[in-house]
């Protein structure tokens, strides 16, 4: 089954079980799906939905970090709760020295030895980490190892 068909099934085993807070997150996520498959005239396939509820865990992280900010951490806590049910569609994450490793494997298969070939790097890192790893923060170790 694909993931969106996945997801799709679970909520309607939320509406079913009365999960509430399980079932707004589901229907974000499956309004998500819709609106890229809207927007791009497509059938979404599962490394684009991973791509979209990657996506979605992001925007709750930049949230969660500008709500505790402004001392909202009751929304904080909402955020978080929602990337739970977000990161049980989300493959296992790498472990750091899984990370390490592959930051090694495409610089030394790259051939980077500056800062001008980061490009390069975080081109091969992506394709194998997608939905596994934030990329933001991959992209600040692969500079500071370059630099």
């Amino acid at each position: 089954m694909s993931l969106k068909g996945q997801i799709t099934e679970d909520m309607k085993s939320a509406m079913k079980a009365g999960e509430k807070d399980r079932l707004k997150v589901l229907r974000l996520i499956l309004a998500a799906i819709k609106q890229v498959e809207v927007d791009k005239r497509i059938e979404l396939d599962d490394p684009t939905v991973l791509a979209v509820l990657d996506k979605m865990v992001k925007q709750r992280r930049d949230s969660i970090e500008q709500f505790q900010k402004g001392g909202r951490n009751d929304l904080a806590d909402i955020e978080l709760a929602e990337i739970a049910v977000l990161e049980t569609y989300l493959p296992e994450q790498l472990s750091e020295a899984e990370l390490e490793a592959m930051i090694d494997a495409a610089i030394h298969s790259t051939g980077a030895e500056s800062i001008r070939d980061m490009g390069k790097v975080m081109g091969q890192i992506k394709s194998q980490a997608a939905g596994r790893a934030d990329m933001g923060a991959v992209g600040a170790r692969v500079k500071a190892r370059l630099s």
